[in-house]
């Protein structure tokens, strides 16, 4: 015990106390310090594990009541080759919604969503991410080279400007704003989109700096004043993986001619029920459509 002069031993006592709990407290803080990261560490390697749930089991469309989608290959710029899944407009004035799907499964989980579309006569494109029943892992910049690529195929085709719709779900929806900006289309639809995903991983994990830590952004909120074209975007009130309050604000930022359908009682997974369907195939319907260039229709 380290003697101080001018103290007596109650106080010498006292004060060599004093400083080993003073340590022990210390030491305990760098080990919390530490821990935590650790922890930060292991979320950011982890991240887009904690982000991307592709199905990887084999797709067969007719199985999922989807034979009338024949495979879409394209080749990305970074040189993978991709399938994607397309039904071409039963019509030449009808066009084609390239459909952009969220962060898990597959096409076939979104037949309830695209097969009346298809019965209404309009083309439809399933896009296929790298990674997802595809080669290649999933991120940000990837999944945009990924819906490049179909555009541009789709364009090679005649399929664009009014003979094109862009739709993004959830994840999707930062692709869909993203190509919005690229690409001229007749509309975006957007299916419980965000303002960015670090806004959301900052709401789901407020105990981490999280817009220090995410690679994958998806920033739509900066992006969607470049957008010009018809919006109509769907969220629902009780959508507890994305809240509706980021689809507010992302609908706020946007310019007209918009609308908006904020669901009571719906969730992330229930957000398509059959208002939401029958307002979604209303809204295409009244799209100012254009005939395909050059009549190339499913080449």
């Amino acid at each position: 015990m380290l003697v101080v002069k001018g103290l007596d031993r109650d106080q010498q006592v006292a004060l060599y106390l004093q400083r080993r709990r003073n340590r022990k407290v210390s030491r305990f803080l760098l080990t919390l310090l530490i821990a935590y990261g650790i922890f930060c560490l292991a979320m950011m390697l982890c991240q887009r594990f904690l982000m991307y749930f592709p199905d990887r089991s084999s797709f067969n469309p007719a199985v999922w009541g989807l034979s009338a989608f024949q495979p879409l290959r394209v080749t990305t710029q970074d040189g993978l080759t991709l399938t994607s899944w397309y039904s071409p407009p039963r019509d030449s004035d009808k066009a084609t919604v390239v459909f952009m799907q969220g962060n898990a499964g597959h096409a076939g989980h979104r037949n309830y969503k695209v097969l009346p579309w298809v019965s209404a006569g309009y083309g439809v494109v399933l896009t296929g991410y790298r990674g997802f029943n595809n080669p290649g892992a999933p991120t940000e910049q990837g999944l945009y080279r990924d819906a490049r690529a179909v555009l541009d195929e789709m364009k090679s085709r005649g399929v664009t400007g009014q003979a094109l719709i862009i739709y993004g779900e959830s994840i999707g929806t930062g692709v869909a704003v993203q190509m919005a900006t690229e690409y001229p289309a007749a509309g975006l639809i957007l299916e419980s989109p965000y303002t960015s995903t670090t806004d959301v991983g900052a709401w789901r994990y407020p105990f981490l700096p999280v817009h220090y830590l995410m690679w994958d952004r998806f920033e739509s909120l900066e992006k969607i004043s470049s957008v010009h074209i018809p919006l109509l975007l769907v969220h629902g009130e009780d959508d507890r993986t994305v809240p509706a309050r980021f689809g507010k604000q992302l609908f706020a930022a946007a310019h007209e001619p918009k609308q908006a359908m904020f669901m009571p009682g719906l969730t992330h997974k229930t957000i398509y029920d059959p208002a939401v369907q029958a307002a979604i195939l209303s809204f295409i319907n009244q799209l100012p459509h254009e005939q395909i260039i050059n009549g190339q229709l499913g080449r």
